[in-house]
């Protein structure tokens, strides 16, 4: 029998009750009154205190009755109402909890029959941490970074620079509309939040990056309506928090070859396949082989004109770094709709384990009306992209392993940009490919300032090739070797709780040109999730 059957029934068995309680009280009273008439003739002081108990008798009916109305107004709102209890932070259905989202979803019990977000933990806001939720099934996150330190600048010869960067401040609001369906989004302020121009996230920007309605239907098949969501492919794309990695920045494969964040127009399917696999398929507007601003794009919705140049989406130095599609005013330049896909391992017989396998393809990132330095159109080339990674912490001791290969593949290189641009240096060949490889150990410091504080000192080593063979087009193609990089990256992360981390990354890199890549740094950073 459900909550609301039991409240209904215990209100009706009270108020079945109440009236053979009256009837009893004001009898008892009748009977008082009627044996004491005769005593009341001989007595008046003992009339004058029967009086006060009958009015007595008759404030405590009224209390009695005030007491049932009250009982049933909270039933009846008890049916009606949404759970107060759904005001803790409502994190992507298929994200890997963080500790503190493990701690919470342990600690409480998921009601039966229903597929309920994870509860607060104690002590937990649902506003920014800070103060409970005014509406009930709201909640604000945040996470955001901040950077400083020293790197070489190669357009200087390597010239060592300070700087500071308050990279990205995200806003999390998340509101449960039902217990099965459910708002999700995000809205990031980047470097400092103030734009330049329309299409330059290098200066700042305020944007959209996560905006979608999930319908939890069953723990095998939900459905994320359309709206803007991450591609699901490789682990650091969608769970980029600054608190899921220990370098400043993020690591290299998802700086270019994975475009991260790489959010697009799209709509999922995603649930649990096993206890061990899960699953998502997404379809979603195409990456495009265009990288240049909105400026340069006509009314037609089409690049420039022939004898007018732009910029590729898709080069050999840059890899997807600049191919990801408008979001907005329905100024895509493709009609292309691309499909990806996702498992998530974490087998429970190899305790610490977890790992994760996805794809993407689009048949044509060509924009309309792409064409070389000469006039000449281009025609369609397709983008088919694998990602294989893996994370183990392993059990009983503070050793944890990392590793990831992607790999991207184009149909037709000779319609790429970059291989008709007049520019021999950025060429694209048949592929791209990366890999990496990261080991890091947790390092308890003990409890300082009211928590618990722990340091991990990490090593990762990544190799990139953006230009192998295979190339093709009006080019020349002489590539100085700068597409092709090592990344040797170490540091360590302190975190003073599981929501902050203080980090401090040396990164040395190597290319096969001529001046070398003349791109080192020295950087720390400050990261929050919660």
């Amino acid at each position: 029998m459900s909550s609301h059957h039991y409240t209904d029934l215990g209100a009706s068995k009270f108020e079945l009750g109440f009236p053979s309680i009256r009837t009893a009280l004001l009898a008892a009273t009748a009977l008082s009154i009627f044996t004491s008439s005769s005593t009341f003739a001989a007595e008046n002081s003992a009339n004058e205190v029967l009086l006060k108990k009958l009015d007595k008798m008759e404030r405590r009916i009224a209390t009695l009755e005030a007491e049932l109305k009250q009982k049933e107004s909270h039933s009846q709102a008890g049916v009606s109402a949404k759970p107060s209890s759904r005001t803790g932070p409502i994190r992507n259905a298929n994200a890997t909890a963080s500790s503190s989202d493990a701690k919470e979803a342990t600690e409480t019990p998921a009601k039966p029959m229903l597929n309920l977000p994870p509860l607060p933990a104690a002590g937990d806001k649902p506003i920014l941490g800070l103060v409970d939720s005014p509406v009930s099934g709201l909640s604000i996150g945040a996470y955001g970074e901040v950077k400083f330190g020293a790197m070489q600048n190669p357009a200087a010869n390597g010239q060592w620079q300070n700087g500071f960067d308050a990279h990205r401040f995200v806003l999390l609001p998340t509101y449960a509309i039902t217990p099965n369906i459910i708002l999700n989004a995000e809205i990031e302020f980047e470097h400092a939040g103030s734009g330049f121009d329309n299409d330059d996230k290098l200066h700042g920007t305020a944007e959209i990056e996560q905006l979608w309605v999930d319908f939890k239907i069953l723990d095998q098949f939900n459905w994320r309506a359309p709206g803007i969501d991450l591609v699901p492919i490789g682990y650091i794309n969608q769970h980029h928090e600054p608190t899921q990695f220990y370098s400043v920045n993020r690591p290299e494969l998802y700086n270019g070859l994975i475009p991260s964040t790489w959010k697009v127009p799209s709509s999922s399917v995603y649930g649990t396949i096993t206890e061990d696999l899960k699953y998502q398929v997404m379809v979603s507007t195409s990456n495009e082989d265009f990288g240049d601003s909105f400026d340069n794009r006509t009314e037609a919705k089409t690049v420039s004109l022939p004898g007018t140049s732009y910029i590729a989406g898709i080069n050999g130095l840059d890899a997807l770094g600049f191919s990801r599609p408008p979001l907005g005013d329905f100024q895509q330049l493709n009609n292309a709709v691309a499909v990806s896909g996702r498992l998530d391992y974490a087998p429970t017989f190899v305790p610490g384990f977890a790992g994760s396998v996805s794809g993407y393809y689009s048949p044509n990132t060509t924009p309309r009306g792409a064409h070389d330095d000469f006039g000449n159109f281009l025609g369609r080339s397709s983008l088919a992209m694998f990602d294989a990674e893996f994370r183990y912490r392993v059990p009983n001791t503070g050793a944890e392993l990392r590793g990831e290969y992607v790999r991207a593949e184009f149909g037709r290189p000779e319609n790429l940009r970059a291989n008709n641009d007049s520019d021999p240096t950025n060429n694209v060949g048949k592929a791209m490919y990366g890999y990496s490889g990261e080991i890091a150990y947790h390092v308890p410091l003990g409890t300082v300032l009211n928590s618990e504080w722990e340091a991990v000192p990490f090593y990762r080593y990544t190799y990139q090739n953006l230009q192998t063979g295979g190339f093709a087009g009006t080019d020349a193609n002489l590539p100085t070797g700068a597409g092709q990089r090592q990344f040797h990256t170490a540091g360590f992360a302190l975190f003073p709780s599981p929501k902050i981390v203080l980090k401090a990354t040396y990164q040395h890199v190597i290319d096969k040109s001529i001046t070398g890549a003349m791109s080192d740094s020295f950087l720390g950073g400050v990261g929050f999730f919660f």
